[in-house]
């Protein structure tokens, strides 16, 4: 095992200052930063409730909340729709119910008078303070250079992360060992780099860079790599991302030069960056894409990177044009050889490399092989209630794609150029919102989705959405509303409802009942089905206590996991998930949260397979001092990954993550968080899973010996 002490040592030394920090730091602005973060944290934390991925990227939606918390919302500016909308706290109800209180009662004389509006009460009026403000004097921004400097920011983020113990592919191995594959040895340490740095004037001009070396990968190059296999990664960090973007000056309404993300429509046609699906929100099924929005994270695929423009050159009318070239990673077919490329001299590639990391020397080889290439544009019509827009998107690639195709995936992208066109619309008349999209591909396949959004009493709202995407319909960048990952062989209807009868309790629901016209990974037969069905009950006791009860069925179509003649039929995949939730403020610097969560998985006539989940939090965030900390501990067993359950955790500013909990063991995290003095944070991270059943954890070159696995992080923040 690896020895410890350095590490400890450098904490150490961290863990000095801060405490004699205490004694000199600043304690100006605490109160406002304190709320800012816990306010942000709750939002991401509702958004993030479903999705179940390990690492999720909230860095945008960070960023967005962030900006509006800083530069709020001037609610009696008539300009608010779209800005009120990427809060995600909002209904287009009612947002448009704001507006024509304005318009009929002129301008708010405080947040307040809100209560005398048709779909406010005190509670949703609260979530929407921290990003709103109610101000007589509309703010148009100055572009002067006296205005940037006075009122913009500077910020810049400095952190580190390392697994303790150590993993297979960091020992120490012969030259022979590595040559047999190249696999087996990672070509870095275990350290895990990442820098920012960010220039903002409120929430109209953003310039900055974002830099990472994910853990294995070389920052000084590994000469015995380059001696044995001919290849050196590059020095410094494996991955920069730059950009500059302006919002709202004058007719343009966004511009992006650099690394960017483009949203439009319902995602069907064209969407870059994280797109939220299926939540116990059931008035969030329909999209809200933001347009052009600056990229400054580190999804290393997921991404445009050239420059995108909005105009808004007549009344209702907006214009977006865009571009983007970057170099992706891909797997070339066998070698480079002329052996291996078509008639055009282009190199054929059998998949793409989508997870960013170029830690061996099979990935190094992977890296920045196939260039990519976006042309595109919108064009909307807009007003209060009614918006049309077309959207257009070519795409390229600099070589043949030419995937070993099966028969479920015979209808996959095989090509090296595609061109998607598509239309989506909204209109809101009086309590009802229709909306949707049509698109459709080069080769002819389409895609659709019509969704109602009906706010239908103060106390009930109901939401149902349509969708058919045939089998063979293809876009690269697609995210609408689905069950599946992609937007692909898959028709479906949702119905849900949101109920609140009186003040202290919600009731959430749904139901999705979905259908594969074609084949799917693992379910071997055409025209199969399933659905996914949610019941959610809230009882909010005062400011200091609420909870929940929810329960969850889905059954999903899968080949059976049993042999019959080497012949696959299909069984259902079923699973249910019961959860317990309780939230209770001690005092306004202690917050305590417990959960219980029980799940069942049962594949046809096999056993059935239980997990269950139960965790503690603590969080202490006193307002007026310059330390903080949550903790959690839980407890889980599962019988297996199939009985996996998903918990969202906090973690370090920018690093938020939804860990899966499976075999049976503890989960302990403790982050602390200290304000040396204003403009000066320090977060310090220890977290850690103990397994009681295992004598390894992970697997391939991750593999650990033994049954713990620990992480550390450490952030720095310094805003000037």
């Amino acid at each position: 095992m690896v020895s410890y002490s350095y590490i400890y040592r450098i904490f150490g030394l961290v863990f000095f200052l801060i405490i004699n920090s205490v004694i000199f730091s600043q304690k100006k602005d605490l109160n406002t930063e304190a709320q800012k973060n816990a306010i942000i944290e709750r939002s991401i934390e509702t958004i993030a409730e479903n999705l179940e991925d390990e690492d999720i990227d909230f860095t945008t939606l960070f960023d967005l909340l962030s900006s509006f918390y800083e530069s709020p919302i001037n609610l009696n500016n008539k300009e608010i729709k779209e800005d009120l909308i990427q809060i995600r706290l909002l209904t287009e109800f009612q947002i448009n119910a704001i507006l024509q209180h304005v318009k009929k009662n002129g301008n708010l004389m405080s947040i307040y008078e809100l209560q005398s509006v048709d779909g406010f009460d005190n509670q949703t009026i609260r979530n929407i303070m921290p990003f709103t403000t109610v101000s007589t004097e509309l703010y148009s921004p100055h572009t002067s250079f006296k205005e940037l400097i006075d009122n913009s920011s500077n910020t810049v983020f400095i952190r580190y992360s390392r697994i303790l113990e150590e993993q297979k592919g960091y020992r120490d191995i012969t030259d022979e060992e590595w040559q047999e594959s190249e696999n087996t040895k990672y070509l870095g340490n275990q350290d895990k780099l990442y820098m920012r740095y960010r220039f903002k004037y409120l929430n109209n001009v953003s310039a900055g860079f974002t830099m990472e070396k994910d853990a294995g990968e070389s920052f000084w190059g590994n000469n015995k790599a380059k001696e044995l296999f001919g290849i050196q990664q590059e020095k410094g960090f494996d991955y920069y991302s730059a950009h500059f973007y302006l919002k709202n000056i004058g007719k343009v309404k966004g511009l992006a030069i650099g690394d960017y993300h483009i949203q439009l429509g319902q995602g069907l046609t064209f969407w870059s960056g994280l797109a939220f699906g299926k939540s116990i929100d059931v008035m969030n099924f329909k999209r809200n894409a933001q347009g052009i929005r600056p990229y400054a994270s580190v999804d290393e695929n997921n991404f445009m990177r050239g420059a995108a423009i909005t105009l808004a050159p007549i009344k209702n009318i907006e214009i977006t044009a865009f571009g983007s070239r970057k170099k992706l990673d891909a797997n070339l077919l066998e070698s480079s050889d002329t052996t291996n490329q078509n008639i055009d001299g282009l190199n054929s590639f059998t998949s793409f490399q989508a997870t960013g990391n170029h830690f061996t020397v099979a990935t190094l080889k992977d890296k920045d092989l196939l260039q990519e290439t976006f042309i595109g544009g919108n064009v909307k019509y807009l007003n209060n209630n009614f918006k049309l827009g077309v959207t257009g998107v070519h795409s390229k690639y600099g070589g043949d794609i030419n995937r070993s195709l099966v028969p479920y995936s015979q209808f996959q992208f095989n090509d090296n150029k595609n061109t998607v066109i598509g239309a989506d619309y909204s209109y809101i008349y009086k309590n009802f919102n229709i909306y949707g999209e049509v698109s459709r591909s080069e080769n002819g396949g389409t895609g659709q989705l019509h969704g109602l959004l009906a706010s239908l009493d103060p106390k009930l709202s109901a939401s149902i959405l349509y969708r058919n995407y045939d089998k063979d319909y293809q876009s690269i960048r697609s995210a609408a509303f689905a069950e599946s990952s992609t937007n692909v062989n898959e028709k479906g209807l949702i119905f849900g409802i949101e109920a609140k009868p009186n003040l202290k309790w919600t009731v959430n629901a749904y139901m999705d009942q979905f259908k594969f016209p074609w084949m799917r990974y693992l379910t071997d037969k055409p025209n199969t089905s399933g659905y996914d069905g949610m019941l959610q009950v809230k009882y909010k006791h005062s400011k200091k206590l609420e909870m929940y009860g929810r329960i969850r069925n889905k059954v999903k179509p899968k080949n059976t996991n049993i042999d019959v003649d080497d012949i696959p039929f299909i069984v259902n995949e079923n699973s249910w998930y019961y959860r317990y939730h309780i939230s209770y403020k001690v005092s306004e610097t202690i917050q305590l949260k417990n959960r219980v969560e029980y799940r069942t998985y049962k594949r046809g006539d096999s056993p059935q397979e239980n997990g269950y989940l139960v965790y503690q939090d603590i969080a202490y965030k006193p307002l007026s001092s310059p330390f903080s900390f949550t903790f959690r501990y839980a407890l889980f067993e599962t019988d297996s990954y199939n009985a996996r359950i998903y918990a969202y955790e906090s973690n370090v500013l920018y690093a938020y993550s939804i860990p899966a909990y499976y075999n049976r063991g503890t989960r302990t995290q403790l982050t602390v968080r200290y304000r040396i003095r204003k403009g000066i944070d320090v977060w310090l991270r220890w977290a850690q899973w103990h397994y009681n059943d295992v004598e390894s954890i992970g697997s391939g070159l991750n593999e650990i010996t033994g049954n713990n696995k620990t992480e550390v992080k450490a952030m720095l923040r310094l805003v000037f």
